[in-house]
């Protein structure tokens, strides 16, 4: 599993403010964090800061790669603060993300293009957020095909289907989880991401749901996601799905979780209740 980083976002009030003073210190404090729990990505999203993106962006990344040597999930949609943040990243970056939206498709396709960046391509239009396997899929084959017509290796591309809360419709798990396997059939090599937590808006209990749908997505194909890795529980599920669906070669990530304390983790939390 590819894990990304989520927790430096602006839309954090504590984030907002380290980006606002400047304060390297909490920023590095996050991506070490997530980098020693297992993040491969570090996200990094100035996005609130209308008029000074770029300026913030390219604050982020290099205060992120003073700390760690992961690579960033730049996260914005304006072509200018993607560039900007490029300049100064050393490594190979991750972009979240394009989409079939013509405006923000037309904006980002030219930056991407020929390059060996990471893409998260969500699978939304101008016509709005899909609601079938099929919706989806047309939307991901005119991305996936757009990416590799201008020199996007596919395995470089991760699509994301998109999740959306199983409050409102009952059916959305499902589409979701079918919609990631029949993107890695029709797309050999291709990966699959999501911002998984949107499947338990407006639930109780919704930390319980999330780890759920992770290994049911596990199962599935998906082979990445955008979550934060400071929670246990969750990077315990998604061992546990990588080793039942026959990812885990000899049990050794498993076996490695274990010894970190994960799996032991939620056993103690069950027993406490």
């Amino acid at each position: 599993m590819i894990i990304i980083g989520e927790l430096i976002n602006a839309s954090r009030n504590a984030v907002k403010t380290a980006i606002e003073d400047k304060d390297a210190e909490t920023i590095a404090a996050l991506a070490v964090d997530q980098a020693q729990a297992g993040a491969d990505y570090i996200d990094v999203n100035a996005g609130i800061f209308v008029g000074k993106e770029p300026e913030y962006l390219k604050w982020l990344v290099e205060t992120v790669q003073a700390a760690t040597d992961k690579p960033c999930a730049i996260d914005s949609p304006d072509p200018a603060a993607v560039e900007t943040a490029l300049a100064v990243h050393d490594r190979v970056a991750m972009i979240n993300s394009i989409s079939l939206e013509k405006e923000r498709y037309d904006a980002l396709l030219p930056i991407v293009a020929g390059t060996d960046l990471k893409i998260i391509a969500l699978c939304m239009s101008d016509e709005g957020m899909p609601q079938t396997v099929d919706d989806r899929m047309k939307i991901a084959d005119k991305l996936v095909n757009g990416l590799v017509q201008n020199n996007v290796a596919v395995e470089n591309i991760f699509v994301d289907p998109l999740v959306q809360p199983v409050s409102i419709d009952g059916r959305y798990g499902l589409e979701f989880v079918n919609s990631i396997k029949k993107i890695r059939e029709t797309w050999p090599g291709i990966h699959t991401a999501c911002g998984l937590s949107n499947i338990s808006y407006g639930l109780p209990g919704r930390k319980y749901l999330n780890r759920a749908f992770m290994i049911q997505a596990i199962a599935k194909g998906l082979d990445g996601a955008i979550i934060n890795p400071l929670d246990k529980g969750m990077m315990a599920s998604i061992l546990l799905a990588e080793l039942l669906s026959g990812k885990d070669d000899f049990c050794m990530n498993y076996l490695k979780g274990y010894r970190a304390g994960l799996i032991e983790d939620q056993q103690q939390s069950g027993q406490n209740g």
